[in-house]
């Protein structure tokens, strides 16, 4: 990698655009590897001025062009070649550093950097995968003996690259993530790719050579459509899957769940190109290698040109990126990216489950849940066997509601259903970032079956011992066991045993064969199985994914629909009657689609993705999947949701009356006079009602017969209810979208806004200015002949932008 970059300053980069192009303007560097390119700008043009590092072989470069040309001709979203004032298409200039210089330029396109775009939407990966498929379709139809070339860039030679440079690296975090991800290639991907499909590859879709833009009157889709991809400096024959493997790498950097950002990019490309399998199971390795690659490198051309900021200005994402490329198994990333471009998930499922179907296997405890009376348990977020806190569903208090719900419906076992979100799994120990926002693992895809310690457990078909492991951490499974099975035709699965006692793992030895019907273990209790209630925690697992007794079981909801593909429903063995399960639980989407049909369309719903809440806990709300978010929206529950004494008082109450003012009840008087207690004594009657719109309500009626007036002053953007007087009231909903206007009667203040307002924080007579246009209201009312009834304000303008008042605003005001 002999260093020979040109060294040409903005104002020789001016003079070359000037006499070869035509173009008189301003230059700008912009970034590059091993080339120099600036951006002309002159006030009717833009163009790139491209000079190339020294050692580039010429026919190379016209390759480059040829390439361009056959690409533009087919596909809009890149550069075009441009010529110079006599025709020529390249141009040799001599460089200040005595060297001789290739020079040519291409038009612009207008868009910013993928890496400058923090947010990025599904539908913005869906369109990078599918752009780097449309540019992948188009290249297909090129070739040139100048791109078949030894290129140290070249996924194909990623794997010497990695072992050239790796003892450069310096930061050993990053170069132990390296080591084991490039184990895991070797393991899992190197084999496949002499099948690979070979062909024209851009090979440098970075996020820096992916443009992106959008409308600029949609703020919420800014940025968020592909503008253009430049720079094929990189072309090169190799693997055709590389250019969608090297976008995912780079667009995946920043992100805290890379395999979702790979997914829609996998969906995208194939709207342009079907991949093959072989590509698909290659596909995460080669990004995988990508990244390595550019750490390597980087580290080899820093000890080179430790000046050239290009060269890190990826390593510190990366570095953060391998760690979590390391959680993914190679095996689920495959899942992934299949289900994505059109195959089965998992190949062998189908042929397994219907396997399992056809089989008839031994009941798994010695209490036949095919036939003794059961129960299936809700462990749902929504359940109220659980508590909103986290630390009363640990043992014993679990076991204690679980075995009380069990002895009172007069059943020794229980069900715990697969597939189902739960509430047990907000814990640290099943967070998967390190985030508090981070998705948790709540998603179960196994099967519970709960019963006393000690209940025995069969294995239910013929198989041998795979794996067994004391996984003895809080909350994980315990003693766990893994038997291999086979079908009859030989398609190998696998069943997992977990939270056993620890004397079912004596004797073991992985490879003995166990029969169906033979007792393979023993539930165990809470003390020995992680801490959990006594029961079976049973999983089908079709593809083991290399993890053994580490194979989770508990999914991210992101990950819910790969994970359930590679581990079936286990009631193909339990066989629990299907009639005692409770009917699926809607999901977003369908309650969404129910209340269109029967709620007024004008009670929106927030959000472009509406969340679906369906419980709360604190400062906490949580969906139907578990995603906890932060509330710091809703205006009624001051205290949190779902306090304990709160709760427990309305349940008390409950029990006894819930009625209206008519009757006479101590509490009424008593719960008045607590509250008069707390406010300045001229405040001394209360009235009770049942929401803001009925307070502001009967305040706007008590005005009225106070003052026999009917003119009202509001700040302008306020909301103060939905009934039809506060409507009028509401600037917010009378002039916004089918609002009518304001009544006659009301009059609106300006919002004394000190931070984008006429009048701002600094100045200390803010609040007396604002409340200067009240008093010119009032005066207006006056001289119209009329009286004002009122004034009215939210004490924190809410819609109007969560303002605070300046001081002596109200003062004013008033």
């Amino acid at each position: 990698m002999l260093d020979q970059s040109p060294h040409f300053d903005l104002q020789a980069a001016e003079e070359l655009a000037r006499r070869h192009f035509g173009v008189e303007g301003r230059a700008r560097e912009l970034t590059s590897e091993r080339d120099q390119n600036f951006l002309i700008e002159s006030p009717t043009r833009r163009i790139v001025l491209k000079i190339a590092n020294a050692g580039e072989d010429p026919e190379f470069l016209r390759a480059q062009q040829t390439a361009m040309r056959h690409v533009a001709e087919r596909y809009s979203m890149t550069p075009k070649v441009l010529t110079t004032t006599t025709s020529e298409s390249i141009v040799s200039v001599d460089g200040s550093d005595g060297k001789r210089h290739l020079a040519w330029a291409v038009s612009w396109i207008p868009g910013k950097p993928l890496a400058m775009v923090a947010h990025r939407s599904v539908d913005l990966l869906q369109d990078l995968g599918e752009q780097a498929g449309a540019l992948s379709a188009t290249l297909s139809g090129f070739d040139a003996p100048a791109i078949h070339r030894d290129f140290y860039w070249d996924l194909a030679n990623g794997r010497s690259i990695v072992e050239r440079y790796r003892s450069l690296i310096g930061d050993e975090a990053v170069r132990r993530s390296l080591d084991v991800l490039i184990e895991r290639f070797d393991a899992c991907t190197a084999r496949l790719l002499p099948r690979l499909p070979t062909a024209a590859v851009h090979n440098d879709l970075n996020d820096y050579n992916m443009l992106v833009g959008g409308l600029d009157g949609d703020v919420e889709r800014r940025d968020q459509t592909v503008a253009g991809i430049v720079d094929f400096g990189d072309i090169v024959y190799s693997f055709r899957i590389g250019d969608l493997a090297i976008a995912i790498a780079y667009a995946m950097l920043g992100s805290d769940d890379p395999l979702s950002v790979a997914r829609a990019m996998v969906r995208g490309y194939r709207g342009r190109v079907q991949p093959t399998e072989q590509e698909i199971g290659a596909l995460f390795g080669l990004v995988v290698l990508r990244l390595c690659m550019s750490v390597c490198v980087a580290a080899e051309q820093t000890r080179q040109r430790p000046d050239n900021e290009y060269l890190s200005v990826s390593q510190s994402a990366i570095a953060t990126t391998l760690p979590l490329l390391e959680a993914i198994p190679f095996g689920l990333a495959e899942c992934a990216f299949r289900e994505a471009a059109g195959f089965p998930a998992v190949a062998t499922r189908a042929r397994v489950v219907d396997y399992l179907e056809r089989t008839t296997p031994h009941p798994v405890l010695e209490i036949d849940p095919q036939t003794a009376p059961t129960i299936v348990l809700d462990l749902s977020i929504a359940s109220p066997l659980l508590d909103g806190d986290a630390s009363q569903n640990d043992e014993p208090p679990l076991t204690t509601r679980i075995f009380a719900v069990m002895t009172e419906a007069g059943v020794e076992l229980a069900i715990g259903r697969y597939d189902e979100a739960r509430l047990l799994y907000v814990s640290p120990a099943f967070a998967t970032g390190p985030r508090p926002a981070d998705e948790y693992r709540t998603i179960h895809i196994g099967l519970d079956l709960f019963a006393v310690a000690g209940t025995a457990c069969f294995a239910p078909l013929d198989g041998t011992v795979y794996a067994f492991a004391d996984n003895a951490s809080f909350q994980d499974y315990g003693p766990v066991i893994v038997l291999r099975h086979t079908t009859e035709s030989g398609i190998p699965f696998f069943t997992l045993y977990a939270h056993l006692s620890r004397e079912s793992l004596s004797g073991l030895v992985i490879g003995q064969t166990v029969k169906a019907g033979q007792q393979i273990a023993t539930l165990g209790h809470a003390s020995v199985n992680g801490g959990w209630t006594p029961h079976l925690h049973l999983q089908i697992i079709i593809d083991d994914l290399g993890l053994a007794t580490d194979f989770p079981g508990v999914a991210r909801p992101s990950q819910r629909e790969l994970w359930c593909a590679v581990c079936p429903d286990p009631n193909l063995i339990a066989r629990v009657p299907g009639d005692r399960f409770p009917a699926s639980e809607p999901t977003a989407t369908e309650t969404l689609a129910a209340r269109k049909a029967v709620i007024g369309g004008n009670l929106s719903v927030a959000y472009r993705e509406p969340v679906k809440v369906v419980r709360g806990w604190k400062q906490y709300l949580y969906d139907d999947e578990g995603r906890r978010y932060i509330d710091a929206y809703n205006n009624v529950p001051h205290v949190g949701h779902c306090h304990p004494r709160v709760v427990e008082a309305a349940h008390r109450q409950m029990q006894v009356l819930s009625t209206n003012t008519r009757y006479l009840n101590d509490l009424l008087s008593e719960y008045a006079e607590r509250l008069l207690a707390t406010l300045p004594s001229s405040l001394n009657v209360c009235y009770f009602v049942n929401s803001a719109s009925e307070a502001n309500e009967l305040a706007l009626r008590l005005t009225r017969a106070h003052t026999g007036a009917r003119d009202m002053i509001v700040l302008d953007a306020a909301y103060h209810g939905i009934t039809t007087s506060l409507i009028d009231l509401s600037p917010y909903k009378h002039a916004g979208p089918g609002g009518g206007g304001a009544p006659d009667w009301v009059h609106v203040a300006p919002l004394p806004d000190v931070y984008r307002g006429q009048y701002r924080a600094d100045d200390s007579a803010a609040g007396e200015k604002y409340a200067a246009g009240v008093s010119a209201i009032v005066d207006r009312i006056a001289n119209g002949g009329r009286s004002l009834g009122g004034f009215i304000a939210e004490t924190c303008p809410s819609v109007g932008g969560q303002l605070i008042l300046p001081p002596g605003y109200l003062e004013n005001a008033y």
